[in-house]
């Protein structure tokens, strides 16, 4: 039972995270477990469990949707299915000994997106050199990544996508919320499909990250994001920490 109020709570807090700031899979990857999932079916069920709350803010964001420096959402969503598949595939092929190994560094990796995305957000702002090939191909990687981890994904989109468009950071939050659910449907189809996930610990854990996700939405343009991303970046690095001591210590 302790368990499983402790899923809840992260699926609220996660939920909401990633409709703010990003970065939901630092506090529902160490709850599942917390809670005796395997480091792969872990990941692979937290993807599937956050999965409708990041539906659901896409859904609250729509209107905000449109092509990204000339490139259509369609082709954006297209390569991001693509690029989840394959990384789904690639998490699935991995031994857990080898993704426990890997874990720390993909937290390491998300934190440093969370910590300087924005800086290099404004320092790049509107760079026009990148050309449709390096815009879908750069998407493509950043799919393989949203399917295979997935830790601020949405940050390092959003980055990414600074090189290449002049467009208002918020006027990106829309796509934002699209493309990482269209890099996750074709990862969390396989995990389901192939049996990869705990379902009763998704079961309890989906339902609390739509409900944050909808909430954290609903308040992204309410409430200042300074102090949720402060509280978000300091919870990454002290997971992060944790999972290098347990991987190396």
């Amino acid at each position: 039972m302790t368990a499983d109020f402790l899923l809840i709570g992260s699926g609220l807090l996660a939920g909401a995270m990633n409709a703010l700031a990003g970065g939901g899979s630092f506090v529902s990857l160490p709850a599942l477990m917390a809670a005796g999932v395997p480091p792969v079916t872990a990941n692979a069920s937290s993807s599937l469990a956050l999965y409708p709350g990041g539906a659901v803010s896409a859904w609250v964001y729509r209107d905000g949707l449109g092509p990204i420096a000339g490139v259509s959402l369609r082709w954006m969503a297209a390569v991001s299915v693509v690029g989840g598949l394959a990384g789904g595939f690639l998490l699935l092929a991995m031994p857990q000994a080898l993704f426990l190994q890997a874990l720390p560094w993909l937290l390491l990796a998300a934190t440093m997106a969370l910590a300087f995305g924005r800086r290099i957000m404004s320092a790049i702002h509107g760079w026009s050199g990148a050309g449709r090939g390096l815009i879908l191909t750069g998407q493509f990687i950043l799919g393989i990544y949203g399917g295979y981890f997935g830790g601020a994904v949405g940050i390092m989109m959003m980055a990414f996508w600074s090189f290449v468009t002049p467009d208002d950071l918020k006027r990106l939050q829309g796509p934002r919320t699209v493309l990482v659910t269209a890099a996750n449907t074709s990862a969390v189809l396989l995990f389901a499909a192939t049996g990869a996930v705990g379902w009763r610990e998704v079961l309890i854990l989906a339902p609390a990250a739509a409900a944050g996700g909808y909430l954290g939405a609903l308040l992204g343009v309410r409430l200042p994001s300074g102090v949720v991303r402060a509280l978000t970046l300091i919870l990454a690095v002290c997971v992060t920490a944790a999972f290098f001591v347990k991987a190396y210590g």
